[in-house]
């Protein structure tokens, strides 16, 4: 997402024949010669897809269950988002730092851009940003949310740009025969990811659950103040209330600087409305009321697999220098992890959650990932039919733009600041109510084509006009 908005990186492949990624910067004429350095626009096409469901999931997800995060186990379209941010970091990773002729200036980039990220993650999500519906801003530090989207993709980020930037050495720029060339070719990038699996699978399994307690939050709830108790003293058990991913975010971050709202509230053990929100059962078990950080510590490391799975696509990008040999290696890959995941899934050895981000999930969500990117490539780099994703396009070409404006809210909340007599009487509201709600009679529906004509649509076509002028939003 935000962190390929560089100016100063070379995204552009070297090639005779086929088409190539370039920079970020799309006025990069440098390095001009015999071969030629062309743009894959899949690769914003697919960013600028995952930042419109973003906006979807985030906008219409309460009024359709299926489009949300699923309540625990299983995978709504929601749960899709987090992984394809953190694939295509890290194809981005891969193509901007595939030549790095001072090692210790890429390092230095690489180190204030995670910082940057974790400043605009503690911003829009740490709880000092309350857009777009509450006209106010500030944050107590005590309560202060210290995990978030962003500060997930900086931990990936750092760990595999770091990588990429220690391990280029004398890269072949043609790849050595052999079906797992490849795969050798970037031994300590697959080192990496077998570390990062064996650790959280350790953790999320060998760990001791201690019944924990908290105090109530939220002032809605009648119980607010209480101080309640969750029976756990177990080990190895992923359900909601006693797994290790959340006793670890207590133990480190705190349980004050957690999430308020996690998707389980919506679960059938809480709300018999479930999946949708919405008041407790009287007989609800005490976890209900509980926070959980899903962006937290341990499903954070988890997290850093999608990445690693993005940076070898960027490096197939890279190495392989046709489309049938690419093609060929992306989808066998895609259905692979699918597959794998899938089973892992109904076989109940490891389900699929979001939440814990575990393995199953790395494996379903990055091998979608890796078909619909395949999808991509096929449709606007082969066939040349772009023009049918140029809204996609534009979003991606400044996704860092819409992701604070349109996915957090914070251009709404700018408008909603301007009512009149009531502070619900406002621009935002009335469109929604007259001219999507009030036509279709049908609050579900007037809220999904609000969010897609007036929100997606809108942002895109914002976006096209500042790619027109030359505006990106950089990291």
């Amino acid at each position: 997402m935000a962190d390929i908005k560089h100016n100063d990186s070379d995204h552009r492949l070297e090639v005779a024949e086929t088409p190539a990624p370039s920079s970020e910067n799309p006025h990069d004429n440098s390095n001009k010669g015999k071969t030629k350095k062309k743009r894959v626009a899949s690769v914003d096409v697919f960013r600028g897809l995952t930042v419109a469901l973003m906006i979807l999931v985030d906008d219409a997800g309460g009024e359709w269950p299926m489009i949300g995060h699923a309540p625990w186990n299983g995978c709504n379209l929601a749960d899709f988002v987090m992984p394809f941010f953190l694939f295509i970091v890290g194809i981005a990773i891969a193509l901007a730092l595939k030549r790095i002729p001072d090692r210790c200036n890429a390092t230095k980039k690489v180190i204030l851009r995670t910082l940057k990220l974790i400043f605009w993650g503690l911003l829009l999500q740490g709880g000092f940003s309350h857009a777009p519906d509450k006209l106010s801003y500030g944050v107590d530090m005590k309560l202060i949310r210290w995990c978030g989207i962003l500060q997930r993709i900086a931990l990936a980020y750092f760990i595999v740009g770091l990588l990429e930037i220690a391990t280029q050495g004398a890269q072949p720029k043609e790849l050595p025969p052999g079906r797992l060339s490849i795969y050798k070719l970037y031994f300590w990038h697959w080192m990496l990811g077998a570390c990062v699996l064996i650790v959280y699978m350790a953790v999320l399994y060998g760990t001791y659950v201690p019944s924990w307690e908290f105090k109530v939050q939220n002032t809605e709830s009648a119980d607010y103040g209480k101080i309640l108790t969750v029976a756990c003293d177990v080990r190895g058990k992923l359900d909601p209330p006693c797994n290790a991913v959340g006793y670890v975010d207590r133990q480190v971050l705190g349980i004050n600087h957690m999430y308020l709202h996690p998707a389980w509230k919506r679960s059938k053990a809480c709300t018999e409305k479930s999946p949708y929100e919405g008041p407790f059962k009287k007989d609800a078990p005490s976890w209900c009321w509980a926070p959980f950080e899903p962006e937290g510590i341990l499903s954070s490391i988890s997290a850093i697999l999608s990445t690693i799975i993005g940076v070898h696509f960027g490096h197939v990008l890279i190495q392989m220098k046709d489309h049938s040999s690419r093609l060929r290696h992306w989808i066998i890959m895609g259905v692979g992890l699918v597959v794998l995941g899938i089973i892992l899934h109904f076989t109940d050895a490891i389900p699929l959650n979001k939440q814990l981000y575990t393995f199953s999930y790395v494996c379903v969500t990055s091998g979608a990932a890796a078909l619909v990117f395949s999808f991509f490539y096929i449709t606007v780099d082969i066939l040349k039919l772009r023009y049918l994703f140029l809204p996609l396009e534009w979003i991606g070409k400044n996704a860092m733009f819409v992701y604070v404006m349109a996915a957090e809210g914070i251009f709404a909340g700018f408008i909603n600041g301007w009512y009149y007599d009531d502070p619900h009487n406002t621009l935002v509201y009335w469109i929604q109510k007259h001219i999507f709600i009030g036509v279709w009679n049908s609050r579900r529906v007037g809220i999904l084509l609000y969010v897609i004509f007036a929100e997606i649509l809108f942002w895109a076509i914002v976006s096209g006009i500042l790619h027109r002028l030359g505006i990106y939003w950089k990291l």
